[in-house]
């Protein structure tokens, strides 16, 4: 990746987007350790301002709340760390969590990228297990992405084959899934995805080269790449036991999972003696995590040195780019500008006495506010542009669906067809990158339900969005059309 660890608000860098939410143990463990060895090794890297770091010391607020009383907590001023990410934490763009919504929403992070800077656009690399390919907003999130050739997504898959009930989530081989009746590549390459197979997840050569492959293909598709994994890989609790099965602290158990790291040192990592003691606990916590700190400054500080080198490089490459939104690239802010509420344009001045359906002068709205805006509306209907009338919105602009590659004026999305589901998770992904506003459409008593989940995360991540960056919220649009209590034509 390229980007810049001492500025988590550039536009121009590429993501990672965690759309299996529940693995941010991983994401706040991975992003600590990140900036502890920059911290040693190379301070300079690193933003001045607390609440652009993901610290150490912010370990100890997994999952706590901001009114934590432990008094480690309060010196440290740590973050309360949620169990599913949200973009408090910095460089995360989007709350992810609920099933499926997170890789809907990152495919439309990488649509916002696509469309905001053209050929050139950051890649978007979101992270998922097979489990989380199951819910079916997923299919319709990936056939958008595959359809609209969304060559900058980049889905890392990890295939584990365990979910909580289940260690044979899809079929592999000769053996049948317990749930569903493709694998991952299959999947994925059904939707018109480049499939790369990491047949050993563990093997970080495989791992490099897989990964490297990815970025050399350049046939204007979405690429996928599949590692093969066990999960609690030597850990002494595997497949779907590990799910919530940690070892407890100072057990033998958890000190062998320790001493491929620390060897001999593993023996006197700090142990709780009353474990309902919440300040013990904290206080136990702190002390592993300052062994593990002292481990690194010493015994690793060869590893923090050539980590630092790599967090340069990904920055001199990220400034070397020079990538720059494209010349013609929607400003939202013009939306804010031409809303005079004193005022009415007169392409949308009606005549009294004429009758004018909702829905339609929606439409002519948002067509108004798109061309002002160089067309930060980016518009989706489950397969209703016209009844809704939300294709209003994409009038002065190239017909037919968007497309990275052949036709990236539209401001119409094909987003599956019939999907309210996926519809919605992908237009919250387009409003989260920050540079657009997601409006999609359908009959009010589908969209509406299925659109709430999506919604409501969305809302989560703008309201969380501003302990980062105080900001506008960005806007997203749900039209809920031929709204009532009547489901069908004759009711």
């Amino acid at each position: 990746m390229q980007y810049d660890i001492g500025d988590p608000l550039r536009d121009d860098q590429d993501l990672l987007s965690f759309a299996a939410g529940h693995k941010a143990t991983g994401l706040y463990a991975m992003w600590a350790l990140r900036d502890e060895v920059a911290r040693i090794a190379q301070p300079e890297l690193l933003p001045k301002e607390d609440n652009l770091r993901l610290r150490w010391e912010d370990l100890l607020g997994f999952r706590r709340n901001p009114t934590q009383p432990t008094p480690l907590f309060r010196q440290f001023d740590s973050k309360p760390l949620d169990g599913h990410p949200t973009p408090m934490t910095p460089f995360v763009r989007i709350a992810t969590g609920p099933s499926g919504v997170g890789m809907g929403a990152s495919i439309g992070l990488a649509f916002g990228a696509a469309d905001y800077f053209g050929k050139d656009a950051p890649r978007v690399h979101m992270l998922e297990g097979e489990g989380g390919l199951t819910p079916g907003r997923v299919y319709e999130s990936v056939a958008a992405a595959g359809s609209s050739g969304l060559s900058n997504a980049i889905c890392h898959l990890d295939w584990n084959q365990a979910s909580i009930d289940s260690d044979q989530v899809t079929r592999e081989n000769d053996a049948w899934g317990e749930y569903v009746q493709w694998d991952p590549m299959e999947f994925f390459y059904l939707h018109d995805w480049n499939v790369v197979h990491v047949k050993d997840g563990f093997d970080m050569g495989q791992v490099l080269t897989g990964q490297r492959r990815a970025l050399e293909i350049d046939n204007g598709q979405p690429t996928a790449i599949v590692y093969r994994t066990e999960k609690g890989w030597k850990y002494g609790i595997s497949g779907k036991k590990s799910h919530g099965g940690g070892h407890k602290t100072g057990s033998a158990e958890y000190i062998e999972a320790l001493r491929p790291l620390l060897g001999d040192a593993a023996d006197s990592v700090p142990q709780v003696e009353e474990p309902g003691d919440m300040e013990a606990v904290e206080a136990c916590h702190w002390a592993t995590l300052e062994m593990l700190r002292d481990w690194l400054a010493t015994e690793a500080r060869d590893v923090c040195d050539e980590a630092a080198r790599r967090l340069t490089a990904a920055r001199d490459d990220l400034d070397a780019r020079r990538r720059e939104p494209r010349s013609d690239a929607p400003d939202l802010q013009k939306i804010y500008d031409a809303a005079d509420p004193t005022t009415t344009p007169a392409p949308l001045a009606l005549e009294v006495g004429t009758k004018t359906p909702l829905r339609k002068q929606l439409g002519a709205v948002l067509g108004h506010l798109n061309e002002v805006s160089n067309g930060a509306i980016l518009l989706g209907a489950a397969d209703l542009l016209d009844s809704t009338a939300i294709s209003g919105g994409s009038k002065a602009f190239p017909t037919g669906f968007f497309h990275y590659g052949d036709n990236p004026g539209s401001r119409t999305l094909t987003l599956g067809g019939i999907c309210e589901d996926g519809l919605a998770c992908i237009l919250t992904g387009v409003s989260g990158f920050g540079r657009h506003c997601g409006a999609g459409a359908s009959y009010g008593a589908f969209i509406s339900p299925l659109g709430h989940i999506p919604a409501r995360v969305h809302a989560i991540s703008q309201q969380m969005k501003q302990e980062v960056e105080r900001s506008r919220y960005a806007p997203f649009i749900l039209q809920c059309g031929h709204a009532g209590m009547k489901t069908g034509e004759d009711g």
